[in-house]
């Protein structure tokens, strides 16, 4: 399965008012693996960029007076994302600015839905986390994901980011093959599998006072964690 996380930053917040698109950036995963193929592009929006956006992304209006127009970067784009399945935390927003920028160029009006599926990770992240906060930092902060990196945004990097938290909500990395423990180069014959005991397996039940234990074990990190205690999550 083929999909695209992308990111975008962009003058302000509303596309009805005129504001622009200024950076894409988009991560290639195939098969729930970042393939290392990425789309990056500043562009030139032909207008200033808001004071509370430039708070946001750092990006100004000078730097991007020698980038491409969108309609020039348009055709990598669509070549990119074409029949893919984009991952987009808060989805409506993109969307609706890359239909914004589709819509102003010339020929029949084109929109996103028409070449892409889209996964909206922050309706996901609400269906799982009722009445949680799920922008993307707290949801790095939920699934561990370190994104102390992150003075600014960026399409790029938050997309990066997105393709980390999308993984860890969704069950995480899949589990390691034998190809990927041996090697693209090591002989097949030097990969055996552990044989496994015949009969049945043995279960052995924790006794009363061992579970008694278990359970002042997970009471102490519970208080140590803020009630943070995976193995609940768990059981």
């Amino acid at each position: 399965m083929r999909q695209i996380i992308v990111d975008t930053e962009t003058t302000g917040l509303e596309p009805e008012q005129g504001h622009r698109i200024i950076e894409i950036g988009c991560v290639e995963v195939v098969n729930r693996r970042a393939t290392g193929k990425t789309f990056h592009r500043y562009v030139r929006p032909d207008r200033e960029v808001d004071p509370g956006a430039l708070q946001v992304h750092g990006i100004t209006t000078e730097f991007l007076q020698n980038q491409p127009r969108f309609e020039e970067v348009v055709g990598e784009l669509i070549d990119f994302i074409r029949d893919a399945e984009l991952i987009i935390h808060n989805a409506p927003f993109d969307v609706a600015f890359l239909d914004a920028e589709l819509q102003r160029l010339p020929g029949p009006a084109r929109r996103i839905v028409e070449l892409c599926s889209v996964l909206d990770t922050l309706a996901l992240a609400r269906q799982m986390h009722p009445g949680q906060r799920n922008s993307l930092d707290a949801l790095c902060k939920r699934y561990d994901v370190d994104n102390s990196h992150r003075e600014f945004h960026g399409a790029l990097l938050d997309a990066r980011i997105l393709l980390d938290v999308y993984l860890a909500m969704t069950g995480g990395q899949g589990a390691l093959t034998l190809s990927d423990i041996a090697g693209p180069n090591t002989p097949t014959a030097a990969v055996q599998r552990a044989a496994r005991p015949k009969g049945e397996l043995k279960v052995i039940v924790a006794s009363a006072e061992e579970a008694a234990l278990h359970e002042r074990a997970l009471l102490a990190i519970d208080k140590a964690s803020g009630g943070k205690t995976l193995w609940r999550t768990l059981q």
